[in-house]
């Protein structure tokens, strides 16, 4: 940040903290994150039309069609080459490190995000990649909210309330849904809700909608339906249970084809392997190639045409049936083109994906019903049904999927149609797939962020409940000089160091009361003939949840601390963090009730 700048920032703070007072500025924050992500969905969606209008015009103007097919794996070699140049062969941290990040009551995202996400997702998705630009936004949203906290000298709850605020207005500003924009922080991001939390969230939410609306003034889908049948409920519920097992499919097979190309480490191969593969996979369904919203649209407009477009077979397909084939491998083989875009190098998310899932599962319900005659359905509810469905499966977040799907299509008069298939899917996802696909590599670290009382556990430091204050003992020490530091301290546990501070043992004074009483032998024993091999240790960089785990694994009250060198740091102390306990615990219950 150069000095010009500085000052400016430096007189802003000055003046805010003379004349504004914290709460109105909070506020003031949230309008300006609501702004800049308005702004910044605006350009991201700008650059993905230029490109793909740049294609279209210099490429597929010519008779090159096999360049369709290629692409995609251009797109993820640019992408991979901008992100080991610019930064590294690193992006930061996706969404799933936002909700460890907002969980450890940290909120630092690096001021690299900013810009980082939105440069390689344009390019992966401009060129065709099978993946969505929501996942980028809500990583750039989060870094631009953190890092104005960051610029105004914010405190640590501000700054993961206005990166809640950039998560909002990013998903309000794509979609131009400010509903679901502050449904989706709430429910995905922070794991609590109350009063103080919300204004903000959805004054960010609404000023994104706002900017994108006055910059980008073009919905994505337009939904044209009367009304929903009530006899068709049972069908809802059948496609509810249906997206259900299709959402425990995408999650499964994303994470099967993330660990097979987990097993390459080198860049390059993996880049042009994953780049062929995904265009393999569009041709043979060229419906794959892209966020795949054209699709949605044309499903809602009533023309099935766009499922078959560019696809060789598309003359020989006069059989319903068939069809009906062509759209269950849609369905099937659309996660597995996204996690080879994005596991092959290129940048993106699975919102986008898992709509079209949705809308493409929605679709092929009700076609086969209406074929076979089994039931007369109205197929563009059922397209919108879907993909609230699906969404709320991979998701996990229900609130989100109904109110996006309400707002983005313009159907609010299918509510409860979009609850019934919501909470159906959501329910028997949750039943095989207990963390979304973004919180199940966290789980597997140990790391339970849907855990509400672990997540509120995260606001104690554990420096916060060691005690340094101690007596410590040599081996080569008499009984005596601990009977000596008993006297004129409240220790019931002496550690026994060497001379490099290492610990060797420890002296429960519970173990040595009869010794205690017999002074004659103060200076017959030696520490060493009475201390115990430590069985438990805690090092400096262990997390407050594996902390409390082995408080309760070992029944112990006090715990060595080691530093990283293994040197003796003092003993965590179970007594404060349970008081730490109570005190967040209550603070957060009051803070409910304002």
């Amino acid at each position: 940040m150069n000095m010009p700048l500085r000052t400016i920032i430096r007189n802003i703070n000055r003046y805010r903290a003379a004349h504004i007072s914290h709460r109105n500025f909070l506020f003031i924050a949230s309008i300006i994150t609501g702004v800049v992500m308005g702004l910044v969905a605006v350009a991201l969606k700008k650059s993905v039309h230029a490109i793909q209008h740049w294609l279209q015009e210099g490429f597929f103007g010519y008779d090159w069609q096999f360049l369709f097919y290629l692409l995609p794996l251009i797109g993820i070699l640019i992408t991979v080459f901008y992100v080991q140049r610019v930064h590294k062969g690193s992006l930061g941290k996706g969404i799933s490190g936002i909700i460890q990040s907002v969980s450890r009551r940290n909120g630092n995202v690096s001021a690299d995000n900013t810009y980082s996400h939105m440069v390689s997702s344009a390019v992966t998705v401009g060129f065709g990649g099978s993946v969505g630009l929501e996942a980028p936004i809500v990583i750039t949203g989060s870094a631009v909210g953190s890092n104005i906290a960051r610029i105004f000298l914010l405190g640590q709850k501000e700054r993961i309330l206005l990166l809640a605020c950039g998560a909002a207005a990013g998903i309000a500003a794509v979609f131009n849904t400010p509903v679901a924009g502050v449904l989706f922080a709430m429910e995905v991001l922070l794991a609590e809700f109350s009063i103080p939390t919300f204004i903000p969230v959805l004054i960010a939410s609404a000023s994104g909608a706002v900017i994108s609306r006055l910059m980008y003034n073009e919905h994505l889908f337009y939904l044209i339906t009367q009304d929903w049948k009530i006899d068709a409920i049972p069908f809802y519920l059948l496609l509810g249970g249906l997206c259900g097992l299709v959402s425990v499919y995408f999650m499964r097979v994303y994470y099967w084809t993330e660990k097979k190309f987990a097993q390459t480490k080198t860049v390059i191969p993996k880049a042009i392997g994953g780049g062929l593969l995904l265009g393999l996979l569009i041709f043979c369904f060229p419906v794959l190639y892209g966020e795949g919203y054209s699709t949605i649209a044309s499903l809602f407009s009533g023309d099935t045409s766009k499922l078959l477009e560019n696809a060789f077979y598309k003359e020989w397909v006069s059989n319903p049936y068939i069809l009906l084939l062509i759209i269950a491998g849609i369905v099937l083989f659309k996660v597995i083109a996204t996690a080879v875009t994005i596991n092959a190098g290129g940048n993106g998310g699975i919102f986008a994906p898992t709509l079209f899932s949705g809308a493409v599962t929605g679709f092929g319900f009700a076609f086969f019903f209406n074929t076979t005659g089994l039931k007369e359905l109205q197929t563009v509810n059922f397209v919108a049904a879907g993909m609230a469905g699906i969404l709320s499966g991979v998701v996990h977040a229900p609130l989100t999927s109904i109110f996006l799907i309400a707002e983005v299509t313009g159907g609010y008069t299918l509510f409860v149609p979009l609850m019934i298939v919501s909470a159906a899917s959501y329910f028997i996802t949750r039943a095989f797939e207990p963390y979304s696909i973004y919180t199940e590599k966290l789980a597997q670290k140990g790391f339970k962020v849907d855990d509400k009382e672990l997540v509120l556990l995260n606001n104690i430091k554990p420096e916060s409940i060691v005690e340094r204050s101690f007596i410590a003992l040599q081996e080569n020490d008499r009984f005596r000089k601990l009977s000596n530091a008993f006297l004129v301290s409240d220790q019931t546990v002496f550690p026994v160091l060497n001379s490099e501070n290492k610990l060797v043992g420890l002296v429960y004074i519970d173990d040595v009361k009869s010794i205690l009483m017999h002074e004659e032998l103060f200076d017959q024993k030696l520490i060493s003939e009475v201390m115990v091999k430590p069985q438990y240790s805690i090092s400096v960089k262990d997390d407050i949840q594996k902390i409390m785990r082995l408080f309760d694994l070992s029944g112990l009250w006090y715990i060595p601390v080691l530093t990283t060198d293994g040197s003796f740091a003092g003993f965590a102390d179970k007594r404060k963090l349970l008081a730490l306990l109570r005190e967040t615990l209550t603070s957060h219950q009051l803070s409910e009730r304002l």
